[in-house]
């Protein structure tokens, strides 16, 4: 390897006052030798690099085009180019900075929504039914198991989730809807052959035939739940003892003649 008289070596400077020159790290500097971006002067007489004012100039230009947000493969190309292409990379690069910029705040705006808790994975509608139910009384153990199943839903038929939701939020407005929900609550800690569901049943079906829309024989059997799915939406999935209530009102449904 070529190495520099003892004369020249008082003209040049180590890579730490390179490196305190240009602002960076003697890592940098180092790193942007192995990318190929800086080149590697030869050593001097006692085997040290020594360093130029051309290294200081060039090493200022990358530095500033990666502080830029250049990415290192390209900062080799631009600064062998000439003015007009130069302008033009720059300006492809800086589209493409910003089109990152904007995805970095949608990123921090989902990131914000995960401080929502209860407003988390589900829609506004849902979430606002969901606080109502605590403010009623309703465990917070079975919002969290209904919350779960909204989730669910609305991912897997959020058109049939809507409608539901729409269901729900108006039914709340009836004192009786209200006291079922709070009797479907504490049935969730009931077994299986308690005979209690089946009162239960009876209370939620007077309920469901008193409805406008029962009066008028109009509804959409493939869109209406029963009673205890409207109460539960698809908490039975987690419930053993709302899987049993629907089972029961299926039962009543079934030995009913049909119209």
């Amino acid at each position: 390897m070529i190495r520099t008289s003892p004369a020249a070596d008082r003209r040049l400077i180590t890579i730490g006052q390179l490196a305190a020159y240009a602002g960076v790290t003697i890592k940098a500097v180092r790193h942007y030798h192995k990318r190929g971006l800086l080149e590697e002067p030869s050593r001097d007489s006692s085997g040290y690099r020594r360093y130029s004012a051309d290294h200081a100039i060039e090493l200022i230009k990358i530095k500033t085009l990666a502080e830029a947000g250049v990415p290192l493969s390209r900062i080799k190309e631009l600064l062998a180019v000439d003015p007009k292409r130069f302008a033009a990379a720059i300006g492809e690069i800086d589209r493409n900075l910003q089109a990152k910029a904007a995805e970095l705040q949608r990123t921090r705006r989902r990131i914000a929504g995960l401080s929502g808790g209860d407003r988390l994975f589900v829609s506004a509608e849902v979430a606002d039914f969901l606080e109502r139910l605590l403010e009623m009384g309703v465990s917070r153990s079975s919002v969290n198991m209904e919350r779960e199943g909204w989730i669910l839903m609305q991912a897997v038929s959020p058109k049939e989730a809507a409608f539901w939701i729409a269901q729900k939020r108006a039914a709340l407005a009836d004192n009786e809807f209200r006291a079922i929900y709070l009797a479907c609550d504490a049935a969730l800690n009931w077994k299986r052959d308690d005979p209690r569901f089946y009162r239960l049943a009876a209370r939620m079906e007077r309920w469901l035939a008193r409805r406008p829309e029962a009066q008028k024989g109009s509804r959409p059997a493939a869109r209406v739940p029963t009673a205890a799915q409207l109460v539960g939406a698809s908490v039975s999935a987690g419930s053993p003892a709302m899987d049993r209530l629907n089972e029961i009102m299926n039962e009543r449904r079934s030995r009913k003649p049909s119209r």
